[in-house]
């Protein structure tokens, strides 16, 4: 894990955060540009958790050393100078997917999110077919999905015998999760896979705040950083963090 924080910042909220990489790649190196630019943006401290990847994780899915990640910095609360009941999970992508199963664990085990901030994630493994009108756009296809959900999951891969804290869009029962912010694009093969996530959140009685951005492919956040567009889910992103 790696600890971010501006100097001289408040006490207050943290938001623990998990890389993307599609379950098989992606660091808390690689990601260190990312996180701290989110830090320098919205002021508030974020844990980077380096989870097993895939094949490796075995039979115990990469949620249980989010939440234990979770626990830690509960556990730390004071010398971290956070308010313990101001804790969010983040994730892009396959740290998105993550966020989402570690914020149904937490659920399951008692413990309280402030907010799951899931960031064009990877939450089914059954979205195996992609859009005709997005594969020309795509910048992760279905092969590449496929082989991470292989990854991970093996032969349980679309099967019935997979858990929500694998794939969270196997979640039956939504009631009671942390509220959640969901980013996606149109062109991106998540797209439906969020939409539909989204309104299950809010059919159980969750806040829930959607952007589907228009002509955005997967991974856009790392794109034409200076455009308007930039600008908008910049903005979005940054109040949602700091309004923890």
């Amino acid at each position: 894990m790696r600890w971010y924080k501006k100097d001289n910042s408040a006490p207050g909220s943290a938001v623990i955060f998990l890389h993307g990489g599609g379950m098989i790649a992606g660091s808390v190196e690689i990601y260190d540009p990312f996180v701290r630019q989110h830090v320098q943006w919205s002021g508030v401290p974020m844990l980077s958790v380096d989870y097993t990847l895939a094949p490796g994780t075995g039979d115990e899915a990469p949620a249980y050393e989010a939440l234990a990640a979770i626990q830690w910095v509960l556990d730390h609360a004071a010398t971290l100078q956070i308010d313990p009941e101001r804790v969010a999970i983040m994730g892009d992508s396959a740290g998105g997917g993550i966020a989402a199963a570690t914020a149904i664990l937490a659920r399951d085990r008692g413990i309280n999110i402030a907010q799951q901030i899931l960031v064009f994630p990877m939450l089914d493994d059954r979205t195996l077919e992609m859009d005709p009108q997005v594969a020309r756009f795509a910048t992760w296809t279905h092969e590449d999905n496929y082989t991470g959900w292989r990854a991970l999951l093996g032969d349980r891969l679309g099967s019935p015998h997979v858990s929500a804290y694998f794939a969270p869009s196997r979640l039956e029962d939504f009631a009671g999760l942390a509220p959640a912010y969901i980013e996606v694009g149109t062109l991106d093969l998540f797209r439906d896979e969020c939409i539909s996530y989204a309104q299950r959140l809010l059919r159980a009685g969750v806040q829930t705040e959607l952007h589907v951005h228009p002509g955005a492919p997967h991974g856009y956040d790392s794109l034409a950083l200076g455009s308007s567009f930039a600008a908008r889910w910049k903005a979005d992103r940054v109040r949602v963090i700091r309004n923890l």
